[in-house]
């Protein structure tokens, strides 16, 4: 263990404390969907089990995660090969089985490929051409391609779009140039040009590469009241229950839509909607000032960090952590399509806060020994 008492007095306790906060926010969320506060309880036990992980977590140098980023990283595509045998869960091969709880591999395998892509990309910063030439880009690429590849193949392309997240933020980070930015541009504008294509021509072939339900939820993304009974009841009922809230929501006690289950997930990926509902335009803005103060502590602890690795870890926490919430948020206001990302620390699950917490213990461990390099 290297823990000392000058560690501890560069903790960011800012961040801390919006944990907490973020804590409440869940509990009040969960409590007020369908789920019930006897969900809401178990979350706060997850919550504790978080706590203890991120102190966990500050125990040891985080330059040791470095060293391990080849295990952890081996590991994980370990789990997510393993967990495509599994049984399938709501139609997807996402987790397993533990009894009591159930656990999502892609989850930890966040944490795992930011780790992996530091590594590589730190042992490179000295490096003044390191990014000249766009192929050099490709080792990067394929290390965060083959996870995204198995989670897609769960299918599970809500977390897979996580990965393209940390992806971006790393490279701005690490310096890549405007040209290769306008190539990846010019292909993603190609692949929408190609599915464009094939959807007006070919659409057979086009339904074999999009399934029907990935389909419907673009077409009724767009207007679900095409069928605001069926494949557009979800959001219609979230758009609902959300403008219901008003300014300062209908209060905590009151039952409301989303407790008599008219908002489907209400705990999990709705769960912004219920809060909106429960606490109004005043609950919810405060809930995205306390996402903006946390991203804007760690984008300092990125600033300050005196080695590349931790900055490159602290820059793809961001990203993932920034397009999660976006996603989330704006899925529940019909800004994005539904996907199934939850929403970071608030929606309901073991695994998801776990990690999550087990990652701000990563970030709090590189700000707490900004200055260690002084003495070494």
């Amino acid at each position: 263990m290297d823990l000392e008492r000058r560690h501890l007095k560069n903790i960011d306790w800012a961040i801390v404390i919006i944990m907490v906060a973020l804590g409440a926010f869940s509990y009040v969320g969960i409590a007020g969907s369908a789920a019930g506060v006897e969900k809401a309880n178990q979350q706060v036990l997850w919550y504790v089990i978080g706590f203890i992980v991120l102190g966990g977590t500050l125990l040891f140098d985080y330059r040791i995660y470095s060293n391990l980023s080849y295990v952890l990283y081996g590991l994980g595509i370990i789990l997510l090969l393993g967990v495509l045998k599994a049984p399938a869960i709501n139609n997807t091969h996402s987790w397993y089985n533990l009894g009591p709880i159930l656990f999502q591999p892609s989850e930890p395998m966040k944490l795992f490929t930011i780790l992996m892509v530091a590594r590589y990309m730190a042992k490179r910063a000295e490096d003044p051409h390191r990014y000249r030439y766009f192929y050099k880009l490709i080792p990067i690429a394929l290390l965060v391609a083959v996870p995204l590849l198995l989670i897609l193949i769960q299918p599970d392309l809500g977390t897979a779009l996580v990965y393209t997240g940390m992806l971006a933020t790393m490279l701005i980070v690490g310096g890549i140039r405007l040209l290769h930015v306008l190539y990846v541009g010019g292909m993603v504008g190609g692949l929408f040009a190609g599915m464009t294509l094939l959807y007006e021509y070919k659409r057979d072939l086009f339904f074999k590469i999009i399934k029907p339900y990935q389909w419907d939820r673009v077409v009724f993304w767009l207007n679900p009241d095409l069928e605001p009974m069926g494949r557009g009841f979800q959001l219609k009922q979230s758009l609902i229950a959300i403008g219901s809230g008003q300014l300062f929501g209908k209060g905590i006690d009151t039952p409301t839509q989303a407790s008599f289950g008219w908002v489907p997930v209400g705990e999990s990926d709705f769960i912004f909607t219920v809060i909106a509902e429960k606490m109004g335009f005043v609950g919810a803005g405060f809930l995205m000032i306390l996402f903006f103060f946390l991203i804007y502590r760690m984008v300092r602890i990125a600033m300050e960090a005196k080695d590349p690795f931790g900055s490159y870890v602290v820059a793809g926490v961001v990203g993932m952590l920034t397009f999660q919430v976006f996603e989330n948020i704006g899925m529940n206001i019909q800004l994005m399509p539904i996907t199934g990302i939850p929403l970071p620390f608030i929606s309901y699950g073991g695994s998801s806060l776990v990690t999550n917490f087990l990652i701000i213990g990563v970030v709090l461990n590189i700000g707490m020994r900004k200055d260690k390099l002084r003495f070494d």
